[in-house]
Parts: C-alpha cells; sequence; structure tokens
C-alpha cells in the first residue's frame, strides 16, 4: 500500500511540475506584444533604389532621405539630367557624402 501511495505521490509531482513548466512557457510567449508576435522575420536589408528613375516617395526609403531632400533629388534630375555616378547624389542640396556612403550598397543608376 505505502508503494501504490508513493507511485501516487510521485506521479503528481511530476505531473505538477510538467505542468508548471508548461504554464511558466505560456506565460513567458504571452508576455511578446501582439504586434511583435504577428511580425515576420525582420529583414535587415533595405530597399535597392534606383535613383534616376524614382520618384520622391521611393527616394525616402533610403537612409536619411526625407519628403524633402527626395524633392530636391528629382527637381536635380529634371535640372541636370540623370546621376552618372552614386557620388554625383552628393550634389544635391541637403545630402552630404555620409548620406551617400550609408546608402551606397542600395542605391543603382
Amino acid at each position: 500500500m505505502k508503494k501504490i501511495l508513493s507511485v501516487l505521490v510521485f506521479s503528481g509531482l511530476v505531473f505538477s511540475a510538467s505542468a508548471f513548466a508548461e504554464e511558466a512557457a505560456i506565460k513567458s510567449a504571452s508576455t511578446v506584444p501582439a504586434a511583435a508576435a504577428a511580425k515576420p522575420a525582420v529583414n535587415n536589408q533595405q530597399e535597392v533604389v534606383n535613383i534616376n528613375t524614382a520618384d520622391a516617395q521611393t527616394l525616402t526609403k533610403l537612409k536619411g532621405i526625407g519628403p524633402k531632400k527626395a524633392e530636391a533629388v528629382v527637381t536635380w534630375r529634371k535640372a541636370n539630367g540623370n546621376f552618372k555616378t552614386v557620388d554625383q547624389l552628393a550634389d544635391v542640396k541637403g545630402i552630404g557624402a555620409k548620406t551617400v556612403e550609408a546608402n551606397r550598397k542600395n542605391i543603382r543608376l
């Protein structure tokens, strides 16, 4: 009888421990904000932008290029024609060499 009682107590402890572990896992998973949980894996790659054909909205996808600078790129392009080099983007008012360098991998001509 003692053996049966010991087995039952031991089984109860094992079951309780596994239930506790499962509950803890559920609680820790539920602490992630719903928006973050619903997001797919982050893609750290920035979109490639052709600076000779992109409209102002597309140009804003480049780092450091907001709506005003994007419009300046379009205006520069209309006045001077297509960019011949990526470095020529620094000729646009408000865009410097650091911005060009930060986006070099994502700029196409």
